[in-house]
C-alpha cells in the first residue's frame, strides 16, 4: 500500500513571526537586566520566569505564535552555536581527564536515577529525560539542547528548568557550608561542586565562595563536563531515529532528525581552540550567546500554561531532587574511591 502524503504547511514569513520575536527580545531585555541585579538567579531563569507570567496574565493572542515558536525552537539553537565559541576545546582537555571518572560515574548515576525514579514516580519519559539531562550535564543549557531532539511540550521544559534552578540555588547555599563541614580540599570541592552542581553560573558562585583554587578547578571541571553533552545528543537523536522507524513513519528521515545544530556546535569550538576567534570579539560573542539563550528561553515560558504545569504536581519536584541527591553523593563517593577528597 503506498504511503500517504502529507502535505506540507509553508513556514511563516517575517512579517507573520516579527510580533512573538518583538514581544519575546522585549521580555528577554527585562530578564537581561534582572539577572543582573540578581546573578544568582540569572538572566535565563528570570526569562522563563518573566514569560509564564506575560503568558498567562496577558494571553497574547495567536498573532504572536509563530514568533514565539521560532524564538523556542530556532533561536534555541542558534544559541547553542554560539556557546561553542566561548568553549575551547584544548583549554578544558587536561582537567578533563583528571576528572572523567568522577563525571562519567556522576552522568551515569544521574540518568539510573531518572529512570528508576522517575518510574516509581510515574514522571512521564520526556520530562524524566529532560530533568535526568538537566542534572547531569549543565542546567539549562543541556534542556535547551535537548529539546529540539526529543520535542517536549513547553509546559514539561519550562517545569524542568524551574526543577533544575531550585536545587541549584539550595546548592549555591549549602554546599561550601558541607564542605568546610566535611574538610574538603579545594580541589575536592572544587571537583564536587563542579560534578554535582547544575548550571555554570551556580557552580562558579558555589566554588568561589569555598575557594578561590575551588572555584578555578570548579569552573574548568564544569566546562569539560558540559561538553558531553554532544555525545549525548546524538545518542538521543538516534534512539528518536530507531524509534519512528520502528514505528513505521513514513516521512522517517535520519537526515530530518540528526542535530545539525550540535555540529555547528563542534565548528564554532574547533575555530575558538584553532585561535580563530579574534580575543577583543569573545566578550561581545559571548554576551550575544547569553541573550539568545534568554531570547528562546524567554520564548519557552511564553509558550507555557501555567494550569498544565500545576496539574502535572510535585513528583517531578521530587524527581529532581532525588535525582540531585544521587549526583551529589555519588560524586563525594568516588573521589572518597580514589583518593581525590
Amino acid at each position: 500500500m503506498a504511503a500517504t502524503t502529507i502535505p506540507t504547511t509553508p513556514a511563516p514569513s517575517f512579517g507573520q513571526r516579527a510580533p512573538g520575536l518583538l514581544l519575546a527580545v522585549l521580555v528577554a531585555l527585562a530578564a537581561l537586566g534582572l539577572g543582573r541585579v540578581a546573578p544568582l538567579v540569572g538572566g535565563p531563569v528570570f526569562g522563563i520566569v518573566l514569560g509564564i507570567l506575560v503568558r498567562n496574565v496577558f494571553a497574547p493572542g495567536g498573532t504572536y505564535t509563530p514568533g514565539i515558536q521560532f524564538a523556542g525552537k530556532q533561536v534555541l539553537q542558534w544559541s547553542i552555536i554560539a556557546l561553542g565559541f566561548g568553549l575551547s576545546l584544548d583549554q578544558v582537555a587536561r582537567t578533563g581527564l583528571e576528572s572523567l571518572s568522577v563525571t562519567l560515574v556522576t552522568i551515569t548515576v544521574a540518568f539510573l536515577a531518572a529512570w528508576g525514579l522517575g518510574r516509581a514516580l510515574k514522571v512521564q519519559d520526556k520530562l524524566k529525560i529532560l530533568i535526568g539531562v538537566g542534572t547531569a550535564i549543565c542546567g539549562g543549557s543541556a534542556i535547551a539542547a535537548v529539546t529540539p531532539i526529543i520535542k517536549p511540550d513547553e509546559h514539561d521544559t519550562a517545569f524542568a528548568i524551574s526543577t533544575i534552578f531550585l536545587f541549584n540555588l539550595v546548592a549555591v547555599l549549602l554546599f561550601p557550608l558541607l564542605g568546610h563541614v566535611l574538610h574538603l580540599s579545594d580541589l575536592g570541592f572544587g571537583l564536587w561542586a563542579g560534578t554535582a552542581i547544575n548550571d555554570t553560573s551556580s557552580v562558579v558562585a558555589a566554588g568561589y565562595s569555598f575557594s578561590k583554587a575551588a572555584g578555578d578547578y570548579a569552573t574548568i571541571v564544569k566546562l569539560t563536563r558540559a561538553t558531553l553533552i554532544i555525545p549525548i545528543c546524538l545518542v538521543l537523536a538516534l534512539l528518536v531515529a530507531w524509534r519512528e522507524k520502528k514505528q513505521g513513519q513514513s516521512d522517517f528521515s535520519l537526515k530530518k532528525i540528526f542535530p545539525w545544530f550540535i555540529l555547528w556546535f563542534l565548528v564554532a569550538s574547533g575555530l575558538r581552540t584553532a585561535g580563530l576567534i579574534p580575543a577583543a570579539i569573545q566578550p561581545a560573542i559571548h554576551m550575544a550567546a547569553e541573550f539568545l539563550i534568554i531570547v528562546a528561553l524567554t520564548a519557552i515560558g511564553l509558550s507555557a500554561n501555567l494550569r498544565r504545569m500545576a496539574s502535572t504536581g510535585a513528583r517531578p519536584v521530587l524527581l529532581g531532587l532525588g535525582v540531585w541527591a544521587a549526583v551529589s553523593v555519588s560524586s563525594l563517593l568516588v573521589q572518597l574511591a580514589i583518593g581525590q577528597l
